[in-house]
């Protein structure tokens, strides 16, 4: 029996709960390797050959290579988890924050010390600049 989930209707809004878990199980466990030097290396000689050594979706390793963060969460990724691919590029969480947005990162920088994008907001607004 399937649990009422209220909060699955928040527009642009993916929650983290046990069903994503159990979705994103092995992407998460991808990203949790990242924090080994080792493998940090292994993944950035050969992305889709590291890859190819988790039982992760096609979906989800097409998603990593193109580094589509948001598709990442929509199929089970853990922000706290994908920042470990950002860091293992060399990005902030900063930057990987903007770069989900559509923003530079100096845009969203803006925008978050002002207090953030109302509720309403969408890509390609006059505020997104």
């Amino acid at each position: 029996m399937p649990l009422d989930k209220p909060y699955a209707g928040i527009p642009g809004t993916t929650i983290f709960d046990a069903d994503q878990s159990r979705k994103g199980y092995w992407l998460n466990q991808f990203c949790m390797s990242l924090m080994k030097a080792e493998n940090r290396e292994r993944f950035k000689k050969d992305e889709r050959a590291y890859l190819d050594e988790w039982a992760m979706t096609e979906e989800q390793k097409q998603a990593v290579l193109a580094r589509d963060l948001n598709r990442c969460i929509a199929l089970g990724g853990n922000i706290y988890f994908l920042a470990k691919v950002g860091a293992t590029d060399g990005k902030s969480f900063q930057q990987m924050a903007g770069s989900m947005t559509g923003m530079s990162e100096e845009a969203y920088r803006d925008m978050m010390v002002a207090g953030g994008r109302p509720a309403n907001w969408k890509p390609g607004t006059k505020d997104d600049k």
